[in-house]
């Protein structure tokens, strides 16, 4: 079985966020910068399914591991 190569609109499609391309700026907008000192699962805004999903995929190195990197860079920027 080969790995599943995810993007960044089907994560945010994943976490039940709106997954267009206006969605993913207005979110990474309203939800930057990302303070140095907060792990972006620990983030207020995630609601806890949200969460759990986000700290497991990093956990476990998953499938979605890069993509949540690549949103937790964009969140910091």
């Amino acid at each position: 079985m080969y790995p599943q190569n995810h993007d960044l609109p089907s994560l945010f499609k994943q976490l039940g966020l709106a997954h267009d391309t206006a969605g993913i700026e207005r979110f990474i907008e309203q939800h930057s910068p990302l303070a140095e000192d907060c792990k972006l699962a620990d983030a207020p805004f995630w609601d806890t399914a949200q969460a759990s999903f986000l700290r497991e995929e990093i956990r476990e190195d998953a499938d979605w591991a890069e993509v949540v990197d690549q949103l937790n860079l964009l969140l910091r920027g």
